[in-house]
């Protein structure tokens, strides 16, 4: 005679899934139970007050203002032209004439930059007053077109 095909396991299994389903259908039936029907549009609205924030209560009509659609920009507005003096001023804190560079310290910002022998225009020795332009080296920016003051 043939074992039956039904193990303990698979019983198991079977228990638990209809237990799951049970217990989903008296969820569902409990939520329609509890369900708060709404009476009418207005207790379904939500307001928003003019922080942002929901609110049940209607805005005050008095507070409204009145915005004209012409003054709103759409995207980044033109920027200005600011004219920015590409001559910056200048101390050689120091240069090595052997080796052809140095660094300048810019008066207005005190910020230090590079300068190498080819963007001279005029020979430099430490302590010099210089006027420069400044140029995008590949470890920052460079100091070119170096004349004494």
């Amino acid at each position: 005679m043939a074992k039956s095909q039904q193990t303990f396991n698979k019983l198991e299994k079977e228990k638990k899934r209809l237990k799951k389903r049970e217990d989903k259908q008296k969820k569902k039936l409990e939520r329609k139970a509890n369900a708060k029907k709404a009476d009418s549009l207005e207790d379904m609205l939500v307001y928003v007050d003019e922080n942002g924030h929901f609110t049940d209560t209607p805005p005050d009509p008095s507070q409204k203002v009145k915005v004209d659609a012409e003054s709103i920009t759409i995207g980044i507005p033109k920027r200005e032209d600011v004219f920015i003096d590409p001559v910056h001023k200048g101390k050689v804190a120091f240069f090595n004439d052997s080796k052809g560079y140095g660094f300048i310290n810019e008066t207005d910002t005190q910020e230090k930059y590079f300068v190498h022998v080819n963007g001279l225009i005029d020979d430099i020795k430490e302590g010099d007053k210089v006027e420069f332009e400044l140029e995008k080296g590949m470890k920052g920016m460079n100091a070119v077109k170096v004349k004494v003051v």
